[in-house]
């Protein structure tokens, strides 16, 4: 029996490859997106370890290039639900007894794996299947998800090592239990590492795993099964559910052994698993842990003292970088009216410069939108504005599906403060701009807090100290994650947890210690070692 006393290291983050021509790295990249790209891959559901094919079947195509096809994979029925569910819960003992350190070790191969042997092509398969630039790709799909694995050994170390006092004569301690049942984890497509996180963090923690992907991202979530099954992840322990989220939700969520949901995606349905897990409250074994990370109306907000240059160069990597698609991507911006002359004439220059393209061509800034239901969505945006009296477009305003779902960076300038694009999630590469008297710092701070009803990431750009501090005051609500003088976007593991409330999503910080948490149940232990011998205490008694 092995009973060393072990913590993870705190580890430092995964390096940042910058493909540079001629570099190995862009060699390597290359030749994985040509594989890729030369084939249909064929995506099965994968249920207990065993790969399975069902009669009902889909296509996923290039955002970039859309009618060509990358892969085909295998829609799962209730038949299939219920047996992922079977097969997760006949291996929740064994997985729940496995020593952590065990488990930990597991998810620190896949880290090592991801970092070196399969980094190009799980990069390659987020370039192409999500639209993703080769440096958008690095920093999700492999830096950000390695960090996810080994910093979550850390923060798990930490959470284990958390123990009560104990008085002389008892001994105290507590025991993280893994939850009593299995985690329904739904994935967007937008990063590969949040895909992972979902279902990996529960996993670490003892817990077993329903993972519905999202289609448009099956082809790095299929591979990231591949590899887990390669680091010795035991069957069963997830099992991978391509189909409709509307079918394998309501099996999931009418089963006696739902444990939990871990969620990344809008917020509509994340509303609606609330109300499908309120229904069926009765039916549970035990209460549902319900974490989620959903919408954003994410802003940047300059004052007067800030730097123009700055602010503009906030606005287009916030705004356009993986074509706004992200919960954190800046989607609105106060800028005071002093500054807005330099701000947008440097956005100006900046868009002449910004190439749009495919994921292939590196000269490439911004790519495609995931699908043909988003490009449309950001165009009824677009064409609202041309119309309006209350908005203009000062840059972009024109899209073409013709060949991929593109469409151009584009700037709104709302002439009223509650504008529609100023509230309303949009998800593309759209920023709209208000600009305000500089005097009305304050009052339109206020403005800001109260446009939205979501709240996961902000920035405040400011020279002025008080300033910066009257703004961090003012929208202490507004945002989970707030940013001083920089993008709102680009948090990293173990340095900016990440997480928003509101309408944004329950706050529970993927890449931190207060994310796992929520995949235990804690139980405390007392043993005493000289139990009493009589019910009575000394204050009972007749004398004085």
């Amino acid at each position: 029996m092995n009973n060393t006393i072990f913590t993870f290291p705190k580890p430092e983050n995964e390096p940042v490859l910058g493909y540079k021509p001629g570099s190995t790295e862009r060699k390597e990249i290359r030749k994985a997106l040509d594989e890729l790209y030369n084939k249909v891959t064929e995506i099965p559901a994968v249920i207990g370890g065993k790969e399975v094919k069902t009669k009902e079947t889909g296509t996923i195509v290039m955002p970039t290039e859309n009618h060509h096809v990358l892969a085909k994979y295998y829609k799962v029925g209730e038949k299939e639900v219920k047996a992922a569910i079977a097969a997760a819960m006949k291996a929740h003992e064994e997985w729940a007894n496995t020593p952590w350190i065990d488990r930990a070790s597991v998810m620190q191969k896949i880290a090592t794996l991801i970092s070196g042997k399969y980094r190009y092509l799980l990069n390659a398969a987020t370039m192409l299947g999500q639209g993703k630039t080769t440096m958008q790709a690095e920093i999700d799909s492999a830096c950000e998800l390695v960090d996810f694995l080994r910093y979550n050994a850390y923060y798990a170390g930490q959470i284990y090592s958390d123990q009560p006092c104990s008085d002389k004569g008892t001994l105290n301690y507590v025991t993280y239990r893994p939850l009593e049942g299995f985690i329904f984890a739904i994935t967007p497509f937008n990063f590969t590492s949040i895909a992972s996180n979902l279902c990996l963090s529960p996993v670490l923690m003892g817990n077993v795993c329903i993972w519905k992907p999202s289609t448009t991202a099956m082809l790095s979530n299929y591979l990231l099964m591949k590899i887990y099954k390669e680091a010795g992840l035991p069957d069963g322990v997830v099992n991978f559910l391509p189909g409709s989220g509307a079918l394998i939700g309501n099996v999931a969520f009418a089963d006696p052994n739902l444990a939990g949901v871990h969620f990344t995606g809008s917020t509509g349905t994340f509303n609606s698993f609330w109300k499908s897990i309120g229904d069926n409250i009765a039916n549970y074994r035990t209460y549902p842990k319900i974490v989620g990370e959903t919408g954003g109306k994410d802003f940047i907000f300059a004052h007067k003292s800030a730097d123009p240059d700055q602010v503009a160069t906030a606005i287009v990597r916030g705004a356009f970088e993986f074509q706004g698609q992200k919960c954190s991507a800046a989607s609105r911006a106060y800028v005071p009216a002093s500054l807005w002359p330099k701000v947008q004439k440097t956005i100006g220059k900046m868009l002449k410069e910004i190439k749009v393209g495919d994921v292939r061509d590196f000269s490439a800034f911004v790519n495609a939108v995931i699908d043909e239901a988003s490009f449309d969505n950001c165009m009824r945006y677009i064409e609202h504005a041309k119309k309006s009296k209350d908005a203009e477009i000062v840059f972009g305003g024109t899209g073409d599906k013709s060949k991929g779902w593109f469409i151009q960076p584009t700037v709104i300038l709302a002439k009223t403060p509650k504008y529609k694009s100023m509230c309303e999630e949009i998800f593309g590469p759209i920023i709209t701009v208000y600009v305000y008297e500089d005097a009305d710092y304050e009052k339109t701070l206020h403005l800001c807090d109260e446009t939205s009803p979501y709240a996961l990431t902000g920035a405040i750009f400011s020279t002025d100290r008080k300033a910066l501090r009257t703004g961090a005051e003012i929208l202490k609500y507004a945002a989970g994650n707030i940013y001083y003088n920089d993008k709102p976007t680009g948090a990293v593991v173990g340095q900016q947890p990440f997480g928003g409330a509101r309408s944004s999503g329950t706050n529970d910080k993927a890449g931190s210690y207060l994310n796992l948490i929520r995949w235990t149940s804690p139980q405390a232990i007392k043993e005493t070692f000289d139990p009493a011998r009589d019910y009575k205490y000394p204050f009972i008694s007749s004398a004085e």
